[in-house]
């Protein structure tokens, strides 16, 4: 039986770069080289994308560069799947299907899913729109309001309304009452994100926002547990076992969660059961709502049984720490398995 030909790609022009070359090496010593003919593409942080040749011990964001000279690059093609690589005698590769585990900007936030439609190339995850919307923390709570998705109150304000108008920003966000959180609108892993405690706080919070974002989101804190469900969209939608973070500092920041190690987890979540139920409906409702494929991990706060959505992330992490194929082994989906089901629902 020929074997799956697979494109798994990393890196990339993103705050997660380094993420997502932990979460490529966890993917790759799982997938099983009797079924699948794999071809690793890193991109760099400049964007420019070179054919990885070296063994699975050397992808560490240190090593990878050494092994990587030749340039590719996907062949816009209504027939699709061709990947160009180029060296002293250039060649062509025929993908089947290509597994980006990219985080963040241009990874999962439907430009590389734009270029993939553009070429051809069935992909692993959700599409274009899809992880557009996703991505953007502001326009998927806009969207979700209207099928009445519970959700802490917040604003959104831009580069030039916080240049020209700091004080009715200021303002505003009385009204929402301290603490409160302030966020790039588009960024993954909490990059750029500050809790801000006081209103003497709130201005250069803005402006540590901004160097990832041009949009910002500023929301009411929303006391609760950090609950987190892992979401496989097949045939059906599939919702996993919750999982809780405890960040062991202020929130669950990139720090936390890739640098200092203080974050502590538990799967089953300790909520009720009727919070349980809740947060797993509304997971499968939020991935049917922003028209998700494949896989995501929908995020929420809870309080007893009241239930606030958070964020939704199109491409969560793969490490070995990551929540998301946790809580999927927790539901009985193993790590393994797990890639099988999401290359075979990219081809299907």
């Amino acid at each position: 039986m020929n074997k799956i030909r697979v494109c798994c790609l990393f890196g990339g022009v993103s705050e997660e770069h380094e993420v997502s070359i932990v979460s490529a090496a966890s993917v790759l010593s799982v997938m099983d080289r009797d079924k699948y003919e794999i071809t690793t593409v890193g991109i760099t942080k400049e964007g420019k994308w070179l054919l990885y040749e070296g063994a699975l011990s050397d992808l560490t964001k240190d090593s990878w560069l050494l092994y990587a000279t030749k340039e590719s690059f996907f062949v816009p093609d209504p027939n699709g799947g061709r990947l160009m690589i180029v060296g002293d005698t250039p060649e062509t590769r025929q993908i089947d299907v290509a597994f980006p585990v990219m985080h963040g900007k241009n990874g999962e936030d439907g430009t590389l899913q734009g270029l993939f439609d553009i070429c051809g190339v069935r992909y692993v995850g959700c599409g274009c729109l899809s992880s557009a919307v996703s991505m953007d923390k502001a326009t998927a709570k806009m969207i979700l309001k209207n099928y009445n998705i519970p959700q802490a109150m917040a604003m959104a304000v831009d580069r030039r309304e916080i240049e020209r108008d700091p004080i009715r920003i200021a303002m505003a966000c009385e009204s929402l009452g301290y603490p409160l959180f302030v966020k790039p609108s588009a960024s993954g892993s909490s990059c750029g994100v500050s809790r801000v405690n006081s209103a003497d706080e709130l201005l250069p919070a803005l402006h540590k926002a901004l160097l990832s974002d041009r949009r910002v989101l500023i929301e009411e804190y929303i006391k609760g547990a950090e609950v987190e469900v892992a979401v496989l969209g097949e045939d059906g939608i599939f919702a996993a076992e919750p999982g809780e973070i405890v960040p062991g500092s202020e929130f669950y920041d990139y720090e936390t969660k890739y640098v200092n190690n203080t974050a502590t987890y538990h799967i089953p979540a300790r909520i009720s059961e009727k919070a349980r139920e809740k947060v797993k409906a509304y997971a499968k409702k939020i991935f049917r709502a922003l028209d998700c494929k494949g896989l995501a991990r929908v995020d929420f706060f809870v309080d007893g049984e009241r239930v606030v959505f958070n964020e939704i992330n199109t491409m969560p992490g793969f490490t070995s720490i990551s929540m998301y194929p946790k809580m999927m082994e927790a539901s009985g989906i193993a790590y393994r398995e797990l890639i099988d089901r999401l290359i075979q629902s990219a081809l299907a």
